[in-house]
């Protein structure tokens, strides 16, 4: 079987969340079949400039096809259209020249999977809103397997994804909560799908002692991990922390790691690691109270399954559909709205209370049953027998004509979202 997995930017240095769970699965499935990555010119996702060479290289023992983005995004004028049809009346017209303006536009790459699409079983296509994935699946739709890595944000009602989810060959969801929203906004629901994530690869052995040691960290401490930023839900961390550390003298330090977007506070209770090592986030995270998720949009969250691999409980911020089901289906955490429950929930999971072991080991076991290697692979593998021997169901449907896509016809792509139900899936 040879496999096609196809990302915005990829590599070895670049941990993005769905980028990193597009190279983990890439890697793990090359154990089953021979697998190819084709990817762009790009490590910025801002503003998708080529800055990698194009052509061939081997990343971890797979080949990797770069392609050189056709022009870099503009923030602004990416800006003014999501503004325009996340919130106004609109045309199909202006729905793909945001797709554009979005990026990573590689025109070489679309034409590239047009040309060797009859040598591959499948294409697996990561993620769902950008230029690559919904051209790219287009150009293969009979072989186009569609893994969304999608939040509950505007961009998953704009009208041109209706067919995209509704004509590929199937669907790996990160979660039960995004198959929910999708199969409400897209009615794909005849389209095959199984829920699956990604898993990672946890260390056999973690030394905490090691980087307490190195980043000097004597007092008990909740660990973020990721990038800070407010759309990662730091702004209000940043605002609720202050208060609870002053409600708690002696009560945990938070401690974060990643590269930082919006200023860290300067506060004696707040450090701030920097971009870490694996090697480093892993011991880091083993002697954490509890990592601590404030992020209002996830499709998954690989750090908080890393948290519970190790038998860490997670705290999550409970606006965010995904990570609030995910800590009540594991009974492996807790949730927050609002400064009080933050600041309960903080104090309630300090390893000296009763409750941080109990939700450790059931993250722990939550991990291993659903997010462990062999679990993830075989989902996959089952997927692809299973396409293989039933005939599509469903077929990307055409573009309208000229006139069609200029009318001014299209509700604001929020609103379908907003429509959608919300909450957690609990059945």
């Amino acid at each position: 079987m040879k496999i096609a997995v196809v990302v915005q930017r990829y590599g070895a240095d670049i941990n993005g969340g769905a980028e990193l769970h597009a190279r983990y699965i890439a890697e793990r499935l090359a154990r089953h079949a021979t697998v190819e990555v084709f990817t762009t010119c790009a490590k910025d996702y801002i503003t998708w400039k080529n800055e990698l060479p194009a052509g061939e290289e081997t990343v971890h023992g797979v080949t990797v096809r770069r392609f050189p983005v056709s022009w870099p995004r503009n923030p602004d004028d990416f800006g003014r259209r999501s503004n325009h049809i996340f919130g106004s009346a609109h045309s199909m017209a202006d729905e793909l020249k945001w797709l554009d303006s979005e990026g990573p536009a590689s025109r070489k790459l679309i034409r590239h999977i047009g040309r060797v699409k009859h040598e591959f079983d499948f294409f697996v296509f990561f993620s769902a809103r950008y230029y690559h994935a919904w051209h790219g699946a287009r150009a293969a739709a009979d072989k186009a397997i569609l893994v969304p890595t999608a939040e509950r944000d505007a961009a998953v009602g704009v009208s041109i994804f209706g067919p995209l989810f509704r004509g590929v060959r199937a669907i790996m969801y990160n979660s039960l909560e995004e198959r929910a929203l999708i199969q409400t906004v897209t009615n794909n629901r005849e389209v095959p799908g199984v829920v699956v994530g990604v898993g990672s690869d946890i260390p056999e052995r973690v030394q905490p002692w090691r980087s307490k040691r190195k980043f000097n960290l004597k007092r008990p401490y909740a660990f973020y991990i990721g990038r800070i930023d407010e759309n990662k839900g730091c702004a209000e961390l940043f605002d609720y922390f202050p208060r609870y550390a002053a409600m708690y003298p002696d009560g945990l330090d938070l401690v974060l790691a990643g590269s930082a977007v919006l200023p860290v506070p300067k506060h004696p209770r707040i450090k701030h690691l920097g971009f870490v090592s694996d090697e480093d986030k892993f011991d880091t995270l083993a002697g954490a109270d509890f990592l601590i998720m404030p992020s209002p949009y996830e499709s998954l969250s690989m750090v908080a399954l890393e948290a519970w691999a190790l038998g860490r409980p997670v705290l999550a911020n409970g606006r965010c559909d995904v990570l609030r089901g995910q800590a009540i289906r594991s009974n492996a955490g807790l949730y927050y709205e609002n400064f009080e429950e933050f600041a309960e929930a903080m104090y309630a999971l300090e390893a000296a209370g009763p409750l941080n072991a109990v939700l450790g080991r059931n993250g722990r076991e939550f991990f291993k049953r659903h997010y462990a290697w062999p679990v993830i692979e075989r989902k996959y593998m089952e997927m692809f027998e299973r396409l293989k021997k039933e005939p599509a169901k469903t077929s990307m449907a055409p573009l309208p004509g000229w006139f069609a896509r200029r009318a001014r016809n299209l509700p604001p792509a929020a609103d379908a979202v907003n429509a959608a139900p919300k909450g957690p899936v609990l059945r």
